[in-house]
C-alpha cells in the first residue's frame, strides 16, 4: 500500500506541468489560436475542480482502491490520446488525464486516513513533496525531450509511470474488494447526510480554494509582473522556479508539524503574515524582487500542504475524508482556475499591476478568516436532523476513539 501511495502521488502532477513548457511548439504544430492556448492551459485546473465531486461517489459504489486504479488508467489513456496528431485529441486527452488526476487528488487523503491513521502528517507530507518533485521534473524535462524526440515523445513518456502505478494498484483493488466488510456500505460507516450544512467543512473548502487561487495566480503572472518591473525574462523565470523549489521541503515539513499540533491556527497566521508581507513588498519595493519571491514561496509552499492536511485532520473517518476532499477540491480548483483569468483581465483594464496586487491582498483576509476556522480542533461530519430539531456539524476530538499509539508514533 505504501508503494502504491508513492506511485499514485508521482502521477498527480506530471501530466499537467509537462505540457506548459511546450505550448509554443504545440501552438505551431496544431495551429492553435491564442484563445485555444489559453483554454489548454486552464483546462487541467478546471478539470481538477469539475471531476473532484465524482470521486467520492465512485469510491462509495466501487471501493476507494478500485476508483484509484481507474483514475490511473484514465491518466494513462489521456496521455496516450494526446499523442494523436489532432487538436481535438490534444484537448480530449487533457480532459481525460485531468479527470483522472482529480480523482486521485480527492481519494489520496482517504487512503492515508484508512491505512495510515497514525501517520497522517508524515505521509501527507511525503505525498505533497513527491507531487511537487514530479511536477518540477516533468516541467524541466519537457523541452529537452521535445528537442530530442519531438512533441509526441515529450507527452507520451509520462504514460509509462502512470501505467506502472495502475498495474500496481490493480491487485490492491482486487484485495480491497475481497476484504471489504459488509458493514462498509451501511449508513453508520458511510456517514449519510450533507457536508454542505457544516460550517467547518465550508471553512476547509474555502481555505483550500484561496490557497490554490493564490498559488495559481502567482504561477501564471509572477514572471510578467517581474519583467514589467525591469527583471530579465530569464531572471523572472528563475524566480518562479525558486518559489516552487522553496515549496518542496515545506510540502513535507508543514503536514508533519500540523499533525503534531492539536490546533493549527498558529500555522494559518504564519501563512497569512508571509503572504501579506510578500504582496506589500512587491507593491511598494518591487526592485527587491528576490526577497519578496522568497517570502511568497514560504507562504504558498505552506498554505496548500496545510489545507490538504486539514482534509484528514478534520475528518473522523476515511469516508468523510473522501467526501470533504471532493467538496473542498471541487470548489477550490474551480476558484483557482478563474483566479488567473480575473487578475489578467484586471491588468488589461488598468494597464498596471497595482490594483491586481491590492486585490490579492484583500483576498488574504478571507483566506485567513476561514483558515483560522478550519484549523480549530474538531471533526466534520455530515449533518443530520435529530428529533430535537437541531443539526450537528462538529464532533469534538474526544468523541472519536483514538488508536493506541505505536512506539514510532509515540516518538
Amino acid at each position: 500500500m505504501l508503494a502504491g501511495l508513492v506511485l499514485l502521488t508521482l502521477n498527480l502532477r506530471a501530466a499537467i506541468t509537462g505540457i506548459s513548457p511546450m505550448l509554443g511548439d504545440l501552438q505551431d504544430t496544431f495551429g492553435l489560436s491564442g484563445v485555444e492556448v489559453s483554454v489548454l492551459t486552464t483546462l487541467p485546473v478546471l478539470c481538477l475542480g469539475v471531476f473532484a465531486s465524482v470521486a467520492p461517489v465512485l469510491a462509495r459504489r466501487l471501493g476507494t482502491e478500485v476508483a484509484i486504479t481507474g483514475s490511473l488508467f484514465m491518466i494513462t489513456a489521456g496521455i496516450v490520446v494526446r499523442v494523436v496528431p489532432s487538436s481535438v485529441a490534444l484537448f480530449a486527452g487533457t480532459v481525460l488525464a485531468g479527470a483522472g488526476i482529480a480523482m486521485g487528488n480527492v481519494l489520496m487523503p482517504a487512503i492515508i486516513k484508512r491505512y495510515f491513521a497514525d501517520r497522517v502528517g508524515s505521509l501527507t507530507g511525503l505525498a505533497m513533496m513527491l507531487m511537487a518533485v514530479s511536477g518540477a521534473i516533468a516541467a524541466g524535462l519537457a523541452v529537452p525531450l521535445d528537442n530530442a524526440g519531438g512533441w509526441r515523445l515529450a507527452l507520451a513518456v509520462w504514460a509509462v509511470p502512470s501505467l506502472i502505478a495502475a498495474l500496481v494498484w490493480g491487485p490492491i483493488a482486487l484485495r480491497g474488494r475481497r476484504t471489504r466488510e459488509p458493514a462498509a456500505s451501511t449508513p453508520a460507516t458511510s456517514e449519510p447526510g450533507s457536508l454542505l450544512r457544516s460550517p467547518l467543512a465550508w471553512s476547509v473548502a474555502i481555505f483550500m480554494g484561496m490557497a490554490s487561487l493564490m498559488f495559481y495566480v502567482l504561477m501564471s503572472w509572477l514572471p510578467v509582473i517581474m519583467q514589467d518591473h525591469g527583471f530579465a525574462p530569464a531572471t523572472a523565470g528563475m524566480m518562479v522556479s525558486s518559489m516552487m523549489i522553496i515549496g518542496i521541503p515545506l510540502g513535507f515539513v508543514v503536514p508533519v508539524l500540523a499533525a503534531r499540533l492539536r490546533d493549527q491556527r498558529l500555522l494559518v497566521v504564519g501563512v497569512a503574515a508571509a503572504m501579506v508581507a510578500g504582496l506589500i513588498g512587491m507593491l511598494l519595493a518591487p526592485e527587491a524582487g528576490w526577497l519578496w519571491v522568497t517570502v511568497l514561496g514560504l507562504a504558498t509552499g505552506s498554505a496548500f500542504p496545510l489545507a490538504y492536511t486539514l482534509l484528514s485532520l478534520r475528518s473522523p473517518t476515511p469516508a468523510v475524508a473522501a467526501r470533504l476532499s471532493g467538496m473542498a477540491q471541487t470548489g477550490g480548483y474551480l476558484l483557482a482556475g478563474f483566479g488567473p483569468l480575473a487578475v489578467g483581465v484586471l491588468h488589461s483594464v488598468t494597464g498596471g499591476w497595482e490594483l491586481s496586487l491590492i486585490l490579492l491582498l484583500a483576498l488574504v483576509v478571507p483566506e485567513a478568516i476561514f483558515g483560522l476556522m478550519a484549523a480549530r480542533p474538531g471533526f466534520v461530519r455530515p449533518s443530520r436532523t435529530h428529533p430535537e430539531g437541531h443539526l450537528e456539524h462538529i464532533i469534538e476530538p474526544k468523541d472519536i476513539p483514538t488508536p493506541t499509539p505505536t512506539p514510532a508514533n509515540a516518538r
